[in-house]
């Protein structure tokens, strides 16, 4: 029996070519914008992410801050001051972190974990010198970490022990090029002399003057910290689950754990609210879409209520009926779904070759999974057959009788 009614359905709309070519594109004009808005949304937010993590770990998990609690006895009782000077800040290593490291890289969330040391310095060359942060490195698990290997410009990522990596605006600020000597040192220690091995550039010129690079082992002995690590930076597999892993490792133990989330709140909270606006403007335009094809629809039933008069009379059932204008909208629904597919990943395409970023790159990449366009022909198949209940169920309740006389 679905066979009658899936060929009386596709004959309607033949024979409304005018009305089905309408609608159809309508709905792939839905579905395109619903894959396009998506598609770049979701690649501009990947690259800010990217951009803006460039050179910082997902987590971080530091030393707990240090704090005074000094009290006194007042006879049989303590007595707590009101006011306490706060403690002075100073370098620390997470305590044991090589075993916290060794812990926390079993995780299955973990793509990648390293031990750094960083602490505030001095660089001089000539008569200039700069206020900076020293940062000890181990080179590789860092790259794998932060990505700090694509960003260099000048030289490569080797760091001997009187090796350094500097940024673009730094070395402009020194006058040094590869190869150049530069001088370190921190309040507490002489410093000695390093060769720029490295010139890198994040994007921010405030990193690019401030961060500069050296040898785990040479971070530790100028900072003073040797055999320690100040931080252990993780990269996780989904950077959006960062805050949730971090609440979890917050359990296991009792050091200082921190998100990307936590540090670039603005960013994150800019990001959570322009989803949250695609997601609405995704609604709407499917709600729209629905209506298209309900006012199709309902014409179409006024349109061929004779048609269907003698339908009934001639032994169709109420089901019959309602189903053949369900298959209309299902079958409205998964067109629209192809050919806005197909439109929304030209209009993709089109857009990453026309928009582009401050340094001329592209401002997003193509990339589509394939559950995006499952899920928009879904929405597409859903809202057909929803917009086709009204039509359908108002074409089921109609009086042969009377419909035959109109």
């Amino acid at each position: 029996m679905m066979k009658f009614e899936r060929t009386l359905a596709l004959r309607f709309l033949r024979e409304g070519r005018m009305q089905t070519a309408l609608i159809i594109g309508g709905t792939s004009i839905g579905v395109s914008l619903i894959i396009f808005i998506t598609g770049v949304i979701t690649g501009v937010q990947a690259d800010l992410v990217d951009r803006t993590l460039g050179t910082q770990s997902h987590i971080v998990v530091r030393p707990p801050d240090e704090e005074n609690h000094p009290q006194f006895r007042e006879g049989s009782h303590p007595v707590v001051l009101a006011a306490v000077q706060a403690r002075a800040q100073r370098l620390r290593s997470i305590d044991q972190w090589q075993y916290l490291a060794a812990d926390l890289a079993t995780l299955p969330e973990v793509i990648a974990l390293t031990p750094t040391v960083s602490g505030p310095g001095f660089v001089l060359r000539g008569e200039v010198d700069k206020s900076i942060t020293i940062v000890g490195i181990d080179p590789q698990p860092y790259s794998r970490v932060t990505k700090l290997d694509e960003k260099i410009i000048t030289g490569n990522l080797t760091l001997n022990p009187d090796d350094a990596i500097i940024g673009i605006e730094l070395a402009k600020d020194l006058g040094v090029s590869l190869g150049d000597k530069i001088y370190l040192q921190t309040a507490r220690s002489t410093g000695s002399a390093f060769n720029v091995r490295g010139v890198y550039d994040i994007g921010n010129r405030d990193a690019n003057r401030r961060l500069v690079y050296v040898n785990l082992r040479t971070g530790q002995a100028i900072l003073d910290l040797t055999g320690g690590a100040s931080s252990l930076d993780i990269a996780v597999k989904d950077v959006f689950t960062a805050e949730t892993i971090a609440s979890a490792l917050r359990q296991r133990t009792d050091q200082k754990v921190e998100s990307w989330e936590q540090t670039n709140r603005e960013l994150y909270t800019a990001l959570s609210n322009q989803t949250i606006m695609t997601r609405i403007v995704r609604t709407f335009v499917a709600i729209i879409v629905a209506i298209g094809i309900t006012s199709v629809l309902v014409v179409s039933v006024v349109q061929k209520q004779k048609e269907i008069g003698i339908l009934r009379a001639i032994g169709a059932s109420r089901g019959d009926i309602l189903r053949v204008f369900l298959i209309q909208g299902a079958v409205i629904g998964v067109v629209g779904a192809i050919c806005g597919s197909i439109v929304g990943t030209g209009l993709m395409m089109l857009g990453s070759r026309v928009l582009r970023a401050a340094d001329g790159a592209a401002l997003f990449q193509v990339q589509l999974p394939p559950e995006l366009y499952m899920s928009a022909a879904l929405v597409a198949l859903v809202f057909g057959l929803f917009a086709a209940t009204v039509p359908a169920r108002r074409a089921a309740s109609l009086d042969p009788a009377r419909a035959i006389r109109v």
